[in-house]
């Protein structure tokens, strides 16, 4: 009983630093990387499909993306998917092929992401949180039916602080390296 309470709250706790790692992927560090465009949707003959289930995304130099729809009327879609998109960046059409240039970050910009790190950090570390207290209720249930000895309640609480402990960790260094690898210039 305690052991399944564990391993769920395990798996909780790393989706948790998955969402967080999946969501510092999007976030510009100046120079271009594919997954920058993975999270945009485009319309596929009535469908919302992934951007690369619909052309072939590459780096093109240190500063350029650029996008190969595997059929050509859907250039325009695949355009005003990226324009539309949260990221702010304004494709070149030249044929086929769709380049993406990434300008320079500014200062200014570098410190607004930064910012925007420790937010969607805080949030991963009150994601993980939040499986701790749920967890710590579930075992507190557990003794109050007398399912669980008081000492099997707080070994589990410690094993349960600990996990908490080491996850939030992960969190924090990955927060701090995509602050530096931002900062960097």
């Amino acid at each position: 009983m305690i052991a399944d309470l564990k391993k769920d709250a395990e798996q909780r706790m790393g989706k948790a630093v998955v969402a967080f790692q999946q969501g510092l992927k999007k976030m510009r560090t100046g120079r271009a990387h594919t997954s920058l465009l993975e999270h945009i949707h485009v319309d596929y003959y009535g469908t919302r499909v992934p951007l690369n289930q619909t052309a072939n995304v590459a780096v093109e130099d240190a500063r350029t993306l650029s996008v190969t729809p595997w059929e050509h009327k859907m250039v325009q879609v695949i355009e005003k998917a990226i324009m539309s998109s949260d990221l702010g960046l304004t494709p070149v059409t030249a044929g086929s092929v769709i380049r993406v240039p990434l300008p320079p970050l500014t200062e200014e910009r570098r410190r607004d992401l930064a910012r925007h790190i420790n937010r969607e950090a805080e949030q991963a570390r009150v994601a993980v949180r939040n499986v701790r207290r749920d967890v710590m209720n579930d075992l507190k249930e557990l003794l109050k039916e007398r399912e669980i000895t008081e000492d099997d309640e707080r070994k589990a609480e410690l094993d349960v602080q600990e996990m908490t402990d080491r996850y939030v960790g992960q969190i924090d260094r990955m927060s701090e390296d995509k602050q530096k690898e931002i900062m960097h210039v």
